[in-house]
């Protein structure tokens, strides 16, 4: 049978500290993303963007849900809320929600929608963690810290927002890190999530990593979610990100990675976030996203 996709934008920039990231959505569209999907024999169902506060018009002061700094946080929960319902709406209709992003932020409504009715497991392509909270942030910048808002991690406890109910820690494998805050250093390793380096993937191949990565988030769930943060790759494959970290996965992992997700058969929801266009050259990052998106959902050389 074949597989429709339906495209969800959300253009937000509050967890971020550049501008620009809101355009994201737009340019992988105008990249070509539809017919990418169905250059790969996708149906594509393109839902448009959800309707988002501006930044400009909101107070980014915010320090709920705790006593540290969480800017836009009230934003942060309005989308989240909005992209939950929306993404459990697409999975409800046997479709495959593909969220555009917007900042890293949006991966809070995008789980939490995907574990919303199902026990989910995440691979989170990324060179950072995601692991902060308000009280660790250096930045209080809330793209750091959706994965331990999913996970109800310190701060995020409890906060039902935030928190996806089908998801545990133990289903959640991070690939590509290289760039941690040191608090952060120490609660990925005391949590029970599996980590997984650049120097992993130096050592033991793109191939060995993504599978055992895929094993972990997908032993006992319904599915899987890929959040891929398009700074997991090097700058010079990505240059239209907001936080560039030099040393990342090459054009081929990329793409290697994303085909061994769709061969594994796991994909439940993916989404493709931090894509820059004032920072891009070409709206080449765009471009990549529309390839590698169409890569997680089957598309191959032969």
């Amino acid at each position: 049978m074949t597989r429709t996709a339906r495209i969800i934008g959300a253009p937000t920039d509050y967890g971020a500290n550049r501008r620009g990231v809101d355009m994201g959505p737009s340019a992988i569209r105008y990249a070509g993303l539809a017919a990418e999907l169905r250059s790969a024999g996708i149906d594509v169902e393109d839902a448009g963007d959800l309707a988002v506060p501006l930044a400009d018009e909101r107070d980014p002061d915010a320090v709920e849900p705790s006593e540290g700094t969480a800017k836009f946080v009230r934003e942060v929960e309005e989308v989240s809320t909005l992209l939950s319902d929306a993404v459990a709406t697409a999975l409800a209709d046997d479709v495959t929600p593909v969220v555009l992003g917007g900042d890293h932020s949006v991966a809070i409504g995008s789980v939490g929608g995907s574990a919303r009715d199902a026990d989910v497991g995440v691979v989170w392509f990324d060179a950072h963690g995601d692991f902060n909270t308000p009280t660790t942030s250096p930045s209080g910048n809330v793209h750091g810290m959706p994965l331990a808002a999913v996970l109800g991690v310190g701060d995020f406890e409890g906060v039902e927002w935030a928190n996806a109910r089908g998801l545990k820690p133990e289903n959640v494998a991070l690939v590509g890190l290289r760039d941690l805050d040191d608090t952060e250093r120490t609660v990925i390793r005391e949590s029970a999530v599996t980590a997984y380096t650049m120097s992993d993937v130096d050592e033991r191949g793109i191939t060995d990593v993504v599978d055992e990565a895929l094993t972990v988030a997908g032993d006992d769930t319904d599915g899987v979610h890929v959040s891929f943060d398009l700074d997991w790759l090097d700058p010079n494959e990505a240059p239209g990100v907001g936080t560039p970290v030099r040393g990342g996965a090459s054009y081929r992992e990329a793409h290697s990675a994303l085909e061994q997700v769709a061969t594994s058969g796991m994909l439940r929801s993916l989404e493709l976030v931090e894509v820059n266009p004032i920072l891009d050259q070409h709206n080449e990052t765009a471009e990549l996203a529309t390839e590698l998106a169409a890569s997680a959902l089957g598309k191959r050389i032969l």
